[in-house]
């Protein structure tokens, strides 16, 4: 018998329409939960949808764009316009520019910021008085990133976000500590989704040097963390333990970050030939 620790709860996931926004959408759904989808893609959020509701699951698509924050406060009054009530809310969108800063126009960059950072705080501001009143206890989980724990070489408004994000987690967590909210962040390392995996010469190979999760194994820490409060899951482990010593020492970190990139160009190798063979 699957458990059904969010039945009756109602659930916004953001970044919804691909990757872990998907499957926590249909974990959540199949734990009993009522879930609205965000994201642009109206036609992938409603293939997500209609595989949701062919399972017997409840969702909802609301196509937006969360950098807006119009759009935003659209979203949060759209999601408890549908059920009555918001239980849970997941801020998982994300946005990257990859290489070295001066590639990009300083739009682009501000964009990265926007959806990564100011979007989940907005978020969470927006939708906070509907938690507060939840009659399940309301939670919040923000996905973030081992990029949040340790700095990124080339990736560094991506990585500078996701520390933020995982500062703003952390710090808010505190400010609610008395109330009916929870709030905790998700850290994973790389996860097998087009997000990397569309264009692996873009990401830096020390990305590669770990162990790549599935979206069901992320989405899973976020369905956790929404149901007990821990405040923070990591995947894998001896990553987050690395990225924790490299942040601390970063002379050890210069040291073995060419080590790390040999063994990054080598299962980026793999992963290139497995697509080529798919």
């Amino acid at each position: 018998m699957s458990t059904r620790r969010f039945a009756e709860r109602v659930v916004l996931i953001t970044g919804a329409s691909a990757g872990v926004g998907e499957a926590a959408a249909k974990a959540f759904a199949a734990e009993g939960a009522k879930v609205v989808l965000a994201a642009r893609g109206a036609a992938e959020l409603e293939r997500v949808v209609a595989e949701i509701r062919a399972a017997g699951g409840t969702a909802e698509a609301v196509p937006c764009d969360v950098a807006d924050i119009q759009g935003a406060r659209r979203l949060v009054e759209r999601a408890v316009a549908l059920f009555g009530a918001l239980d849970v809310l997941v801020n998982n969108a994300g946005a990257n520019r990859r290489g070295e800063i001066a590639r990009y126009e300083p739009e682009q960059l501000a964009q990265v910021v926007q959806v990564n950072l100011i979007a989940p705080i907005v978020l969470t501001r927006l939708a906070l008085p509907h938690l507060e009143r939840s009659r399940h206890g309301g939670a919040i989980v923000n996905v973030a990133s081992l990029a949040g724990r340790v700095p990124l070489v080339h990736e560094a408004v991506y990585s500078a976000t996701k520390f933020g994000l995982r500062a703003f987690t952390y710090a808010f967590a505190e400010e609610v500590r008395s109330s009916n909210v929870k709030v905790s962040v998700v850290s994973p390392g790389p996860i097998a989704t087009g997000f990397i995996l569309d264009d692996p010469d873009e990401v830096p190979d020390l990305v590669f040097s770990q162990p790549m999760s599935t979206p069901d194994e992320i989405a899973a820490l976020v369905l956790d963390c929404a149901h007990d409060g821990v405040i923070e899951r990591t995947r894998p482990r001896l990553g987050a333990k690395l990225a924790t010593l490299g942040y601390l020492f970063p002379a050890l970190r210069r040291a073995t970050q060419p080590l790390l990139e040999a063994r990054g160009r080598a299962a980026k190798k793999k992963y290139r030939r497995g697509a080529k063979r798919a």
